[in-house]
């Protein structure tokens, strides 16, 4: 996986200084070479002093609340929920083994977004599984069916792309939070149904069958009064104001939580809230080396030719190609995390955050996971080399939610 980011990050360089070359001997332009070098210095300045730091202020706050949350128990509540539904989609897992709760746990954190609580519980997991696995160097079903939802990438709170829209000037930042929530169930409930029908387990369970449509009908539902009662200005309101009742409603209920259990919330607040500015920090190096690489890109002309070349080919087969400038955010999102998030922050940057495009990018970050890294991470943790149809079905479960946060994208904003 390193050396796939290490192919991809210079890549970017090489094939952006070979599309200048064309640019200065064929088109004339000599210009470009110093576009490409203020570039490089601009998005350098970008990614530390525009998004990194002032997103330390906003991960301190959310990283605190949801700290509280996880001492209160709302983790181990969730697992509570999810349980049944868990012994129906991991048939070959007994229902006393560890491996259980661990997936529980992980679901849960994800669920959540306590992103650092999740990826040590994955791990847990995934090796709790391997001890049921009679092949060790071949996936089995149960971690198939763990991966390929985990690549989906379901979760309720899209905290680090609300915070970046919030940083980058968002008027509403929440208002992709129900979109992203019915793009990113549609992937989970692809990657459950194509696993489900792989392994042969029966759709028609009362139990699978209550979850996944009774989730599905209670969105449709939503959607159907919106695209039926209001139109677009009230669309937009509607969702505003459920997105930030629900996001205040968490922190009450967290908060709430940590008194009933009579947890010191304050002190487990500044406890989560210290890891706000290390997680901004952290991410610096990693967003100043793809700003400055996707800079290139874009300076050099490469990029603005390809979404052109795209809009051209969608417009010409009568496709509404309005979503084209968030495509290279939906491509990049299943090879690196980090990447996806600097694309966001450029179709953000180059189109404005309230836009359609920048709307879109947002919802199509929070929607899904890198499964390229998550595959690799995961598996490789336990030393396992045949990943059967993981790949695929991950990569088919990032397509469904890249094409509902599109659908989504322009039901509630376009």
């Amino acid at each position: 996986m390193t050396m796939t980011l290490t192919y991809l990050w210079t890549g970017f360089f090489i094939v952006g200084f070979v599309a200048a070359l064309v640019q200065w001997l064929v088109l004339g332009d000599a210009t470009v070479f110093k576009r490409i070098a203020d570039g490089t210095f601009s998005a350098a300045k970008v990614a530390v002093m525009d998004i990194s730091l002032p997103l330390a202020g906003v991960m301190t706050f959310w990283l605190g609340i949801l700290a509280v949350g996880e001492k209160a128990g709302a983790i181990a509540i969730v697992s509570r929920w999810i349980a049944p539904f868990f012994a129906r989609i991991f048939p070959s897992v007994p229902r006393d083994h560890p491996a259980n709760g661990h997936m529980i746990m992980n679901y849960s954190a994800n669920f959540l977004g306590l992103d650092n609580a999740a990826t040590p519980l994955g791990l847990k997991a995934m090796k709790s599984l391997q001890e049921l696995n009679p092949q060790k160097d071949t996936a089995s079903d149960a971690q198939l069916m763990f991966l390929v939802i985990q690549t989906a990438g379901l979760t309720l709170i899209p905290l680090s792309v609300i915070a970046q829209r919030a940083v980058l000037g968002a008027a509403n930042p929440t208002d992709i939070f129900i979109p992203t929530l019915i793009a990113t169930y549609v992937g989970t409930a692809v990657a459950i149904i194509l696993c489900c029908v792989k392994q042969r387990i029966s759709l028609l369970d009362r139990v699978l069958l209550g979850w996944l449509g009774g989730i599905a009908l209670a969105l449709a539902l939503m959607v159907w009064l919106m695209t039926t009662q209001l139109d677009k200005a009230q669309i937009e309101t509607v969702s505003l104001i459920a997105s930030n009742v629900i996001l205040f409603g968490i922190i009450v209920a967290f908060l709430a939580l940590g008194l009933k259990r009579k947890i010191n919330v304050y002190e487990a607040f500044i406890e989560g809230a210290k890891d706000g500015v290390q997680t901004a920090i952290t991410i610096i190096p990693y967003l100043v080396a793809m700003l400055v690489a996707i800079s290139v890109l874009r300076n050099s002309g490469l990029l603005e030719m390809l979404v052109k070349g795209a809009a051209w080919m969608f417009a010409s087969l009568g496709v509404n190609a309005d979503f084209v400038g968030a495509l290279p955010t939906a491509l990049m999102k299943s090879v690196s995390g980090s990447g996806a998030r600097a694309m966001m922050i450029d179709a953000i940057k180059t189109y404005g955050v309230d836009s359609f495009v920048g709307r879109l990018a947002s919802i199509m970050q929070g929607s899904s996971d890198t499964t390229l890294y998550i595959i690799a991470l995961y598996f490789g943790s336990v030393g396992i080399a045949k990943v059967r149809y993981g790949v695929a079905y991950g990569l088919l479960a990032d397509l469904a939610g890249v094409l509902a946060a599109i659908w989504v994208a322009y039901l509630f904003f376009g």
